[in-house]
């Protein structure tokens, strides 16, 4: 058979994942108090954590910038300082364009009613009138009506005469000093509050190297190796993250600010601008930004081609931001899941307001980023990370267990698309079966949930059948394929042999799995003591199917010493029996006695299935003869070239029997 396209070694990372399940600690969830005491301190102390936190994130996107001006040669004092400078030079900017076209906007707003009175009075005429918009307003003004109603008074005995109301003038006599301070005084804690951030800002970066040996002391110096890892992944997380969110952002913005300019809205710069920072909010920021700019387009112009136009603006910005540009300028990932981000706005909203809002993604990334590297924050990165919480093979047997064979075969389907079907039995079906019949000898399964899982096992496979169909036809074109290949590879070899004499060198194939064709070879496949192994034994005669030899599946009670005899062996080439309990040599040897007996030529293999695949030849073979099997796997691979080979079959040993004591020495023993 040709050499498989992708190999068939177990990946390191499913490896690595499958080790960790036999002995993955478990999960410490915090407490109750503890959990409410930050989230109390948070609430409370937002006035001292939220300076903080923004001067964090913002040293977190200016470091990168002072460390490339350091890399050019600029000292470090001016490289702080021009880089502190220029970031918040660009907010002070961004902050005057944006209150300057508000108060432009402000100005032309009663020009706007006109136009949105002649759609209105549009809408009634097209037969809306007696509709939606009749109904609204009959309500509003029944509303309006009976909160202008007044209460009736209670008549009284001497009705007083009605007075006019005589007009009172309220002067207020202010001292300029009260004035001023009236009008500093609102602006004193947004300005006290941005030079906090930037004190703290420039300060962070000055002593950048020697706050991270001071936390490296205090929460991480008897594990440096984590603490740094923990450090650089969220320098480098947040920081990009930051930095590329702000470049996508402006390449966002740019065109929806030359779109809105040609389209003729006014203000186009400020919606450029709104939409470039709300798109920092995640989800909801887009649709934020654009709303304005459509009711805008509404009360511009008289008809509605120009609402449509704009619509179309924004959905055709957004759908190549997000599906083309940011997939290109993001290295990597947030480490967030979706709902993720979702909670972590809801959260960090309540919590510090819009300003948490804008920094609930990145505050979140830090904190999986602190889970992922401290176990005692272990919950952040299972609640809010975006890898699977679940190996592979554990999420199966998941799925096996609460009987939903069908989306286990979507997973399934899912990983076929990268693997062949010997890999995706071998790497995950086999463990989920290994982890049932672990569950099984610890006696937390009973018979009606052993059965359900074999059952749901079996329809996984039924369901593949169309999948294994697929991969029989694509090895078939490939072998024919490799054939021609083949052909033409030896006759420019011969020709390159005829020229120089030298024979053609081999192409090193040592990563790819070769399994052998099984065209002509018939194969019997049996569980060995339970329900869980017949599953196995029918993913095995799959995979066989699909290497070309005709599988047949039996059960295990079928190789019962009262039903073994009914077996048809006379076309059979080989039996396999697989066994998911290692503890089960004894009884592999007396299947395999039966079996020899009833046709003394007929190959017999036994497959004690593993996690690991077959490890040490030595061991296997070693195994194989003290059961006087013709051969022993631990892995799929193995058990298919096993079953497939040519090789005869072994003959069987002679029962071991105790010696007879001779009659002369009986005769002796009862004389005495």
């Amino acid at each position: 058979m040709a050499a498989n396209r992708r190999n068939g070694v177990p990946e390191p990372r499913l490896e690595s994942l499958l080790a960790a399940s036999r002995g993955h600690p478990r999960t410490v969830l915090p407490t109750v108090a503890s959990v409410v005491t930050t989230v109390a301190a948070l609430y409370f102390g937002r006035e001292v954590f939220l300076p903080i936190a923004v001067a964090l994130l913002l040293t977190f996107a200016i470091a990168p910038v002072v460390s490339w001006l350091k890399r050019a040669g600029v000292p470090r004092i001016a490289a702080v300082i021009a880089s502190v400078a220029g970031a918040f030079a660009a907010l002070s900017l961004f902050s005057f364009v944006v209150a300057t076209q508000v108060s432009d906007l402000a100005q032309n707003i009663p020009v706007y009613q006109i136009n949105i009175l002649t759609k209105v009075r549009a809408l009634k005429e097209n037969g809306l009138g007696g509709g939606i918009i009749s109904r609204l307003s009959g309500v509003i003004e029944r509303v309006g009506q009976e909160i202008d109603r007044q209460e009736p008074q209670l008549p009284s005995a001497a009705q007083a005469p009605k007075r006019e109301p005589i007009p009172v003038e309220v002067v207020a006599h202010e001292k300029p000093l009260e004035v001023l301070q009236n009008l500093i005084g609102p602006l004193i804690s947004p300005l006290g509050s941005a030079g906090l951030v930037i004190i703290v800002v420039i300060f962070m970066l000055m002593e950048r190297e020697d706050l991270r040996d001071r936390f490296i002391r205090l929460v991480g110096y008897g594990d440096l190796h984590r603490t740094t890892q923990a450090l650089q992944d969220a320098g480098k997380r947040v920081g990009q993250y930051l930095l590329m969110q702000l470049v996508v952002n402006i390449i966002y913005a740019v065109p929806i600010t030359i779109g809105l300019w040609v389209l003729g809205i006014p203000n186009a710069l400020l919606w450029g601008l709104l939409a470039l920072a709300l798109r920092f909010v995640p989800y909801i920021g887009p649709i934020v930004g654009a709303l304005l700019p459509l009711f805008l387009a509404l009360a511009v112009a008289p008809g509605w081609s120009l609402l449509l136009w704009t619509a179309a603006l924004f959905i055709v910005v957004e759908l190549v931001t997000g599906n083309v540009i940011e997939p290109w300028l993001y290295g990597s990932h947030t480490g967030l899941s979706p709902l993720a981000i979702i909670v972590a706005a809801i959260f960090w909203t309540w919590l510090w307001g819009p300003i948490g809002l804008v920094l609930s993604t990145p505050l979140t990334v830090c904190l999986v980023v602190l889970g992922r590297h401290v176990p005692q924050f272990e919950f952040l990165d299972v609640l809010f990370g975006n890898e699977p919480v679940l190996e592979p093979h554990a999420r199966l047997y998941q799925r096996l267990l609460a009987g939903d064979p069908d989306e286990a075969t979507d997973h399934a389907e899912e990983m076929l698309e990268e693997k062949y079907l010997f890999q995706f039995y071998d790497q995950v079906a086999i463990p989920a079966l290994l982890l049932g019949e672990q569950d099984r000898g610890r006696g937390v399964m009973d018979d009606e949930q052993r059965r359900q899982v074999a059952d749901s096992a079996m329809t996984l496979v039924a369901n593949l059948d169309d999948s294994a169909q697929q991969e029989a036809e694509e090895e078939e074109a490939e072998q024919a394929a490799e054939a021609d290949d083949k052909k033409a590879s030896e006759k420019k070899a011969s020709d390159r042999k005829a020229d120089d004499g030298k024979p053609a060198e081999e192409g090193d194939d040592e990563d790819e799995v070769d399994l052998p064709d099984g065209s002509g070879i018939t194969v019997l496949c049996a569980g060995g003591r339970g329900e869980l192994d017949d599953a196995a034994a029918a993913m095995l005669a799959q995979v066989l199917e699909v290497q070309g030899a005709e599988a047949t599946r039996a059960s295990f009670a079928d190789l019962e010493p009262s039903a073994v005899r009914r077996l048809e062996l006379e076309a059979t080439d080989a039996v396999v029996i697989g066994f998911l309990n290692r503890q089960s040599t004894q009884h592999a040897r007396f299947m395999v006695r039966r079996l020899k007996r009833l046709k003394p030529k007929l190959r017999v293999g036994i497959v004690f299935w593993s996690e690991i695949g077959n490890a040490d030849d030595g061991a296997a073979a070693e195994l194989a003869g003290t059961l006087n099997a013709d051969f022993v796997a631990f892995g799929m691979v193995d058990a298919v070239t096993g079953a497939l080979s040519s090789k005869a079959a072994v003959t069987l040993k002679p029962a071991h029997r105790r010696r007879r004591q001779p009659a002369r020495r009986k005769q002796l023993q009862a004389a005495e």
